[in-house]
Order: structure tokens, then sequence, then C-alpha cells
């Protein structure tokens, strides 16, 4: 009975959208599925996959005439696979063996079977470009791609089509995950170019702060949220598992770009690291310590927002913003300010126990969205390096493989658990409208390394130790000889 609900839910769900592949990953882990033993040394535990040689679980993801693999299946493997060997060559024996598979001997025959095969090889090649594009950055992949494309049309016109339609598909893809490549590094220029012009900009009597772009919280809240969803909808789910995959020896290979295999995730927590500054160098920033205490409870509403939204990862780096030494120390400043919002913010973030209180969140608001009326309520934005470090402490934590020299697939499936609720969460389209001077303000305003946010602090407010004048005095001296459009003498030149 387990066996026939699960057959016709992946019957179904013929869609390789995440909500449905996650539902079909937890399912076939709460039901006792019976595979068939056909394809070498697999081994079962209550009739579910718990471990196979690499030889095996390639072999399972090799289409038939009277068989396809289920997708939780295909998304799991393919996911992992990259673990213990490059995709280009998982590609190139998937697609030796579904020809190799339907020779006979006899051309005539090897045709006629080949074409009824075809349509479930374009489905498995379909279902690997359009849930791993990223994959085809590699020209080899491509290449194969193309062999396939060429060995498909002398057999089934129809499964060529397809193919084609597939591979132009693809293309437009990795044409957008270049161009936006391309947005965010000139962005990140803009941010690193505009501190040598602040100082025209910011001209005593001259406001120039997040305040006087947007003094509603719940807007710029709704901004930031466009950013975050914009910039998790280019991370690729591989980039999950390439983060702690082992070095593979073809990676010098010209055709595969080693530095674009995480580029994304890691201009993601850029992105973190980058909101963390801003906070900290808006507060740090005014002159008055009146407007700093404004600009502290004016973040804190943001934060608010960001916590009602289920952008739980803006929320975490407007926090952590505010708790950096620099702004942390401006007691002066703090005592101006109604904290009680903010001491509820941080526990609900409160990193003991595991981030207990922030799980539970999460899952209120994942609960939310899987029965949401609006596209507001299907927002959710995990605390993106918390998911990295579970998903890193998953894999190191249970070995890949074992000691008969089987591959682990219980911790297979449940990478793929983890990783099916990121796409989830990735494909939803925010709801709100965009503010375009609020976006550029936000990802490419100048913000204040850390050294430069100690010396704005200590103009802020004086050193309270010896061992803060010490580090003020130091931190002078360089500011001292470094250009003069730095942004620390804007500071001296605005008091």
């Amino acid at each position: 009975a387990a066996e026939i609900i699960f057959t016709i839910c992946c019957y179904v769900f013929h869609s390789f959208s995440p909500p449905y592949l996650l539902f079909l990953i937890i399912l076939r882990s709460t039901l006792n599925i019976r595979e068939p033993k056909n394809y070498g040394e697999m081994c079962y535990h209550d009739n579910s996959l718990v471990s196979a040689s690499l030889e095996a679980l390639i072999q399972h993801l090799v289409p038939t005439v009277d068989y396809y693999p289920d997708r939780s299946y295909v998304f799991t493997f393919l996911l992992s696979s990259r673990l213990f060997l490059h995709p280009y060559e998982l590609m190139t024996r998937v697609c030796h063996l579904c020809v190799e598979q339907q020779r006979s001997g006899d051309a005539l025959l090897d045709k006629i079977r080949f074409r009824e095969v075809a349509p479930k090889l374009v489905q498995l090649l379909t279902e690997w470009t359009e849930t791993f594009p990223y994959d085809f950055r590699d020209e080899r992949m491509m290449r194969c791609l193309k062999d396939m494309t060429h060995h498909v049309a002398r057999g089934d016109e129809y499964s060529w089509r397809a193919m084609q339609q597939m591979t132009q598909r693809l293309i437009k893809r990795l044409s957008a995950l270049g161009q936006y490549e391309e947005a965010v590094a000139a962005l990140n220029a803009v941010a690193s170019e505009r501190p040598a012009c602040l100082k025209s900009k910011q001209a005593p009597g001259h406001k120039n702060d997040v305040l006087s772009v947007c003094d509603d919280p719940f807007i710029v809240a709704q901004q930031l949220t466009h950013i975050e969803l914009d910039r998790l909808s280019f991370i690729g789910p591989e980039e999950f598992i390439q983060t702690f995959a082992m070095k593979d020896p073809l990676e010098n290979h010209k055709g595969f770009f080693r530095k674009r295999k995480t580029s994304n995730l890691e201009a993601y927590v850029n992105w973190f690291n980058r909101l963390s500054y801003l906070v900290a160098t808006e507060i740090c920033m005014p002159v008055k310590k009146k407007h700093r205490a404004r600009i502290i409870e004016f973040f804190i509403d943001v934060a608010q927002e960001c916590f009602n939204i289920g952008n739980f990862n803006s929320l975490m780096a407007i926090i952590t913003g505010m708790n950096m030494s620099p702004v942390a120390r401006l007691k002066k400043t703090w005592s101006k300010v109604n904290t009680d919002k903010f001491e509820i913010l941080e526990h609900q973030m409160d990193p003991s126990n595991n981030f207990s209180n922030y799980r539970t969140a999460l899952r209120g608001a994942t609960q939310r969205s899987e029965t949401a009326h609006s596209s507001q309520e299907k927002i959710v934005i995990p605390f993106f390096s918390l998911l990295i470090k579970d998903i890193y402490f998953l894999n190191e934590g249970c070995a890949s493989r074992l000691p008969n020299g089987h591959i682990n697939f219980e911790k297979l499936w449940e990478l793929a658990k983890q990783v099916s609720e990121f796409l989830v969460w990735r494909q939803v389209i925010c709801p709100f409208d965009r503010d375009r001077r609020i976006l550029q303000y936000l990802v490419t305003t100048p913000v204040f390394s850390e050294d430069e946010l100690h010396l704005a602090s200590y103009e802020s407010e004086g050193p309270e130790n010896n061992m803060e004048k010490d580090s003020r005095r130091s931190l002078r001296w360089v500011s001292k000889h470094t250009c003069t459009n730095h942004p620390l003498h804007i500071i001296h030149h605005l008091r």
C-alpha cells in the first residue's frame, strides 16, 4: 500500500517544483517503500534505501523503457553525488549507460529501443538542467548535453525538440545568472568607491543618512526583503554541498569555474555582513547624541518589521550591527533609547540552546507560509549563516561512506530534506513595491570598516579607559596617514 501511495504521488506531482519535491522526500522517509533490487548492491532498512555502492546508485538513476527513478531520488542523488564524483563524470556515465543498455547488436532494433527510452532520458536531463542549472556552466557539461541532443535527434524528433527547448531554457537561466553576478559586482564596486565622494555629500548642515532617504521602518523592511529574496533566488542548491565537498582534481580544468561554484552563496553571506556594518555606520556617523539615539530606535523598528514579515536574515544582521563593539559602547546614546523592543528581538534570536527561540519562530513562519492566504504570508527568509552551519554539521556529523564502502544514503536523504526546504523559501516572489532610491542606498552607500567604526565611536563618545585611549590614538595615527578623502576624515570635517 505504501508503494502504491508513493507511486501515485510521484505521478500526480509531476512538477519538479520545490513544495512537491519536499513533500515527496518527507513522504518517502515515513512510508515503507519497496523498490526493485535490480541494479546491483543496494541495502534497505524497512524497505527504505539506506546505503549502496556508488556504481549501484548511478545505475539506479538511469531510466529504462519501463523504469524511471522517483523524483525524490533524482534530486537527492544529483544534489549529493558531487561529494563523490564530478557532475560532468556523473552525466557522462548516466548518458553512456542509458545508450548502451539499449544496444542489442541489431541497428534497427537499437533505434526502436532508444526511441522508447529517449523521452525518459530527456525528462531526467530536464530535471537536472532546471534544478541544477549552474552545473552547466562547465563547458564539458554543455558539450555532453549537445552530444546527447545530436544522439536523440537521430532516433526521435519529438524528444529532440524537447531537448532543444530544454537547452534554450537553460541558456536563458545561465544568462540571467551572469547578468545578476555582473550587477552585484558593479554594486559592490560603487559601494567601495563612494567613500571618496562623501565629503561633498556630507557638508555641515546637509543630512545624508538612512532617515533622509526613508523614515518609515516598514518600507525599509520591505526593501530589505526585496534584496534578500532577489539574492536568495540565485543561490543554487548545489552550492550548499559544494561549500564542503572535497576538492576535485578536475577543478583545474579551464571549463570548470571554480571561483563560481559557491559565489552566489558567498555573495549572500557578504550581504549579511554589509547590512550589519551599514547599521553600525549609520549609528556611529551622526554628531549629535539625540540623532544617534533616533537612528538606533529606527533600526529597532525596522528589525521588528523584518520579524513580522518573516525576514529573519535581515533581522539578525541588524541585531548584529547594533551589538558590534563600537555601537554597544555608546552608553550615553543608549541611555536615550527605549530598549524594550530590542531586548525582545534579542531574545528571539538568542543563540543559547542552539538558537531554540529562533527555531521556534522559524517553524511558526514556515507553518504560516504553508497555509498562506496572501503573498506576504508566504515569506520565510531564514537566518542564513545558521542554515549553512546546520547543513555543514549534518555533513560532518555523519560519515558519507560506511565501513563496507557503501554510500550512506540516509545522510543524503537528510541533506536533501534541508536543501529542499530552502528551495521552497527561495521561490517566493516578493509582493512589495520596489523603491529604487531606498534599494540603491541600502546596497551602495559606503560603510566603515571595523577600525573606522571604532574611531567614529570614540569621536562620538570619548574613551573611558586607558585601553580605549591607546586605541583611539593608534586609529587617529592611521587615519592621519591615509587619503584626506577617507570617510574618517569626513567625521572630523563634520565636527
